[in-house]
């Protein structure tokens, strides 16, 4: 009867798009029959359905609850409408609306596909771009929108007619499945000569062999190239160092299943959990006293990073051919992963001994994610492939703002409405081949989301190429940041906070408002402004930037506090490697303040721990000195705090840890053991900075405590942190959704921007 008949209109937002949504909606109301159409839109999709209002009820309930693997629904609008009188249901073309649809990560692949792929009776038997809409390349292959194959790199390959069929049955899993290809019509791969020859032979199995003699492979992934190599042939990995010219920082490691990870690594049922998931970060885990991994991998390094495999290339490569291979990004030291073909073999040549390609381009470039775990939840050290562009929901809707970060670990942030969208990692900007990697990613950001920012902001360091790269962006209002308030705002603004809060922001290098160089800082504030409420104390910098690579300069610099030049007096192995000539120069620096900025940075704390304990002078990455402090700190007793001193010094609280660095001395000159004073380090910061806090919460009332800072990738400092906090009675929020470090910073800088007094006009704020 008609009076039983109802249509309603609903409207999806989210990452709804080549995911099988369509198909899943088709199959769905044949389920409740229901006639109508869904269709996909510019803001994502719109659906039209009408039937008996028990069934359009069943309907609506199911859409969200039984959404495809991939699909995020971020919201749905529904209203009544006039039936129409249909009873069959279609997919219609996409069009309309503007564009505000969201974009899905590149994922791993399916089990169906899986399946498939080792399947001798399938078509697409040891197929490495077999997908569908449950999997696959997504945002490293869009071009544009609305996600039709026009608009992605595979719109070259023209589908034969056994994959037109699947693409155009809704009842197929590879409906609309933009990427959808075979050995007929699809990319294909090649092996060459690292000259560019192509080797005889097929491609895999000829990649296969060359792995297993322990040489160097260029291998083309989802977002880029990575150098693989046999994670036990120690020779290989040492060969891989030296040409990438990269020492001792740790290389990635990609093992076929859990099972043979679990062979060289500690995995618990989070870091299982992570590993296994469709974004396939790498994560890191704690080494196996024995294993079979080279040392090579990962010395002087307590842990691995480790992930499965990504792509149905990365699949046949490891299925019963390695226990784990060395699946490094595709680059030199300190520029952006090679992803376009002819860039990679200009740079990798040198490196790599042959090339595994292939013919479909990939248009983004992307980083694999980097997680660790921190109280059973994952924590960010590198925000990219499998990740992104996946939004982040924003207090309050704002204006849309370009953020470019800072200097280091650089991302890009575009918000709109309610929505952060951050780039994927893009490296550090100290380079111009840097630079345009970041502009490519703007570009790229702004189209795919159809934002025009109105307003750029960015750290407020006036020497940061991100800095000039805000400046000469045309017609657009630039405004600078504090470093250490982005830090703030990044993590309340993830966590849905407003109103003040302290926040706790330990890092390396921050320019701070006075000119000096910030990084041990307490702030109260919000995303309106700050006010610095306490800090550790000034010390000097000896050599300014050659003392972060050097980190027994800073040790130098905070034992002359206590022993002036009588500190060369000490039994330390960090001091009996400078030599005479050294000493007086680095003296005199220190006493009347020659190329010695002064910084409160935490990171250069952990730089002169780990010099005084004899873990690390000099380092070769990026915060390795502490990395390797932790790791052996973690083998150690807590046992008692180091003395440390608070004072009060212009409304502000000073922490200075001067006493700390003489106890631990003398303490280690006596035979105290290095893992037990390491341990003891982590556990007097924390609670100097709980005392801290304390203070600050008696003058300000504030009672909630933001962590962030590049320093909290530390997972003993933090845990530390958070249990002396919580047991105290502050309310604690860290970082879950982006990274502590730079690469969540251009998050803060975008919402900071919304509540300033930025130069654009009220009628878009």
């Amino acid at each position: 009867m008609v009076c039983d008949i109802k249509r309603i209109r609903l409207e999806i937002e989210g990452i709804v798009q080549g995911v099988g949504f369509r198909p899943f909606v088709y199959r769905l109301a044949a389920r409740h029959c229901l006639g109508g159409w869904v269709r996909n839109t510019g803001r994502g999709v719109l659906i039209e359905a009408e039937g008996k209002p028990e069934n359009l009820a069943l309907f609506r309930e199911a859409i969200s609850s039984e959404a495809p693997p991939l699909a995020v629904i971020t919201g749905l609008r529904c209203s009544e409408q006039v039936p129409a009188g249909e009873t069959g249901f279609a997919i219609l073309a996409s069009g309309g609306g503007e564009s505000r649809a969201m974009i899905s990560p590149d994922c791993d692949v399916c089990p169906d596909c899986l399946a498939e792929l080792f399947d001798p009776t399938d078509r697409r038997y040891r197929y490495p771009f077999i997908n569908c809409t449950n999997c696959g390349p997504r945002y490293s292959i869009i071009t544009g929108i609305p996600y039709d194959r026009p608009f992605t790199t595979m719109a070259p390959f023209a589908m034969c007619p056994a994959c037109r069929a699947e693409y155009d049955d809704p009842a197929s899993r590879r409906f609309h499945a933009q990427p959808n290809a075979c050995p007929a019509c699809g990319p294909h791969l090649r092996l060459t000569t690292a000259a560019g020859d192509d080797v005889a032979g097929d491609p895999l199995d000829g990649a296969i062999r060359l792995l297993r003699e322990g040489r160097i492979l260029a291998v083309k992934g989802v977002g880029g190239y990575h150098l693989a190599v046999d994670a036990g042939n120690e020779e290989g990995v040492r060969e891989l160092r030296r040409r990438k010219q990269r020492d001792e920082k740790p290389f990635a490691l990609m093992a076929p299943t859990l099972e043979a990870i679990s062979c060289f690594a500690l995995v618990d049922e989070t870091e299982a959990r992570l590993l296994s998931g469709t974004e396939r970060p790498i994560v890191i885990l704690r080494k196996k006293e024995a294993n079979a991994v080279a040392p090579s991998v990962a010395p002087a390094n307590g842990y691995f990073g480790v992930m499965l495999p990504a792509t149905p290339l990365h699949y046949l490569l490891l299925r019963g051919n390695f226990s784990a291979l060395v699946m490094t990004s595709g680059n030199v030291t300190d520029e952006p992963i090679a992803f376009r073909d002819d860039e990679a073999r200009n740079r990798l040549a040198g490196i790599a001994d042959a090339f595994l390609t292939h013919d479909r381009e990939i248009h983004a470039r992307l980083d694999d994610s980097v997680v660790r775990v921190f109280q059973g939840n994952p924590l960010f050290l590198r925000r990219s492939r499998g990740y992104v562009p996946r939004g982040v929901l924003l207090p309050a809707s704002q204006t849309n703002v370009l953020a470019v970060g800072a200097e280091l670990k650089a991302a890009v942030c575009l918000t709109r409405g309610n929505r952060a969208f951050l780039s994927q990692h893009i490296g550090d900007l100290k380079n111009t081949a840097t630079l345009a990697s970041l502009d490519e990613t703007v570009i790229h950001l702004q189209r795919l989301l159809d934002v025009q920012p109105a307003v750029v902001a960015h750290d407020l360091h006036p020497d940061y190429l991100s800095t000039a790269y805000a400046g000469r962006i045309a017609d657009l209002p630039a405004l600078a940041v504090q470093h250490h308030h982005a830090h703030l705002a990044s993590c309340m603004a993830e966590n849905g906070l407003d109103g003040e809060c302290i926040g706790v922001i330990f890092d390396g290098t921050g320019y701070g408002l006075d000119g000096t160089i910030w990084g041990g800082e307490f702030l109260v504030g919000d995303y309106r402004g700050f006010r610095r409420a306490g800090q550790f104390c000034y010390v000097p910098l000896p050599g300014g930037d050659a003392a972060v690579r050097e980190p027994f300069r800073m040790a130098i610099s905070w034992l002359h506090r206590t022993y002036g030049a009588k500190l060369f007096d000490l039994p330390l192995p960090c001091l009996a490697e400078v030599g005479e000539p050294e000493r007086g120069i680095l003296l005199r620096m220190l006493e009347r303040g020659i190329n010695s900025p002064s910084t409160s940075s935490c990171g250069r704390l952990f730089d002169a721990a780990a010099a005084i304990l004899g873990v690390r002078s000099r380092i070769s990455y990026e915060g390795q000195a502490a990395i390797e402090l932790e790791a052996l700190a973690e083998e150690g007793a807590p046992g008692e705090p180091f003395p440390f001193v608070v004072s009060a010094e212009d409304d502000r609280q000073v922490l200075d840890f001067a006493p700390l660095f003489k106890a631990m001395t003398e303490e280690l000159i006596a035979g105290g053991g290095r893992a037990g004073l390491a341990r003891r380090f982590h556990v007097t910061i924390a609670l100097a900075a709980a005392t801290v806090c304390d203070e600050i919460r008696t003058n300000s009332g504030a009672n909630r405590v933001a962590l962030s800072g590049g320093v909290f990738q530390n997972r003993l400092l933090s845990e530390e942190m958070v249990n002396l906090l919580a047991a105290r009675g502050f309310d604690v929020y860290t970082h879950r959704l982006v990274p502590p470090n730079d690469g969540g910073l251009a998050l803060g800088q975008a919402v900071i921007a919304e509540w300033s007094n930025a130069p654009f006009p009220q009628s878009l704020r």
